[in-house]
């Protein structure tokens, strides 16, 4: 045997009384592979057996902002002096991104229950794979906006450095917002019924079809607290040459809101992660 065989020993693993829940984010950092294989398995499965596969994580965002398109024209909603399709596609982008996050996170422990009954990981795992699913689905969809400001001759300016900060708050709000839902799903299933009216019910509530600047100044602290609408007018800052220009105060009041709903969805996923084995 060699000395380099000699030096090698099994790692030591320990059971104890609390000491899962002492290690746990170092075990996230621990199982960071699971995470690729999860969101690997949600993409592949999300297009097996589809006619063009791929495809509709291009269809879904095209075919929202078509309709949105053909509204403004239809309500008579004035220009904003940038092409309509390339206005309308950078607001769809971050809330298509935040509708499938959601919705996958928040019934992702219910489509796993062989998984968390049968073998130990940090459960935060599975909801946060969701949302990285989703975030390829984004990056392919990006693709046709890249397209779309090569037809138009539209090239963003320096402002488009700050896009991957949107990026994480739609990520972190999504992400807060579906780990809370996945842990209230599993113990009350009727909050499957939920997630479909909040994601309804927010795209309307949202800016893809009108801009924050139309909005009556009393009326912009309140819908600042829908934090979607700070991420998606941070994206058509970012996309459209700092068009709109940002509000501040509503984007600080929209962190704020992101921040609180991201370690409310941690805290309370927490706190009910050991009865999910027992009762899903």
């Amino acid at each position: 045997m060699n000395e380099r065989a000699r030096d090698v020993r099994p790692e030591k693993l320990v059971i104890a009384a609390g000491l899962s829940a002492k290690n746990y984010w170092h075990d996230l950092w621990r199982y960071r592979e699971l995470i690729y294989f999860l969101t690997w398995r949600d993409v592949v499965v999300r297009y097996k057996q589809t006619l063009i596969g791929v495809a509709w994580a291009l269809l879904r965002p095209a075919l929202t902002m078509i309709v949105f398109v053909a509204f403004r024209g239809f309500v008579g909603i004035d220009g904003t002096g940038v092409p309509e399709p390339l206005f309308v596609f950078a607001a769809v982008l971050p809330w298509q991104l935040f509708s499938t996050a959601l919705t996958d996170s928040s019934g992702s422990l219910i489509g796993n229950a062989g998984l968390i009954s049968k073998v130990y990981f940090p459960r935060l795992i599975i909801p946060w794979s969701a949302v990285v699913s989703a975030v390829v689905d984004f990056l392919i969809a990006f693709g046709l906006l890249a397209a779309l400001m090569v037809v138009y001759g539209f090239a963003p300016g320096w402002q488009v450095i700050a896009l991957p900060v949107f990026l994480l708050l739609a990520m972190g709000l999504s992400l807060g917002m579906g780990v809370l839902l996945a842990a209230l799903n599993v113990q009350y299933r009727d909050f499957r019924y939920v997630v479909p009216f909040i994601v309804q019910f927010g795209l309307f509530v949202s800016p893809i079809a009108f801009t924050t600047a139309t909005v009556p100044e009393p009326w912009r602290t309140l819908i600042a607290l829908n934090p979607m609408v700070g991420i998606i007018d941070g994206f058509r800052w970012c996309i459209l040459r700092g068009q709109p220009t940002l509000d501040f105060g509503g984007q600080a009041v929209g962190v704020a809101v992101t921040a609180s709903l991201l370690l409310l969805g941690v805290w309370y996923f927490r706190r009910m992660e050991r009865s999910f084995a027992d009762v899903i």
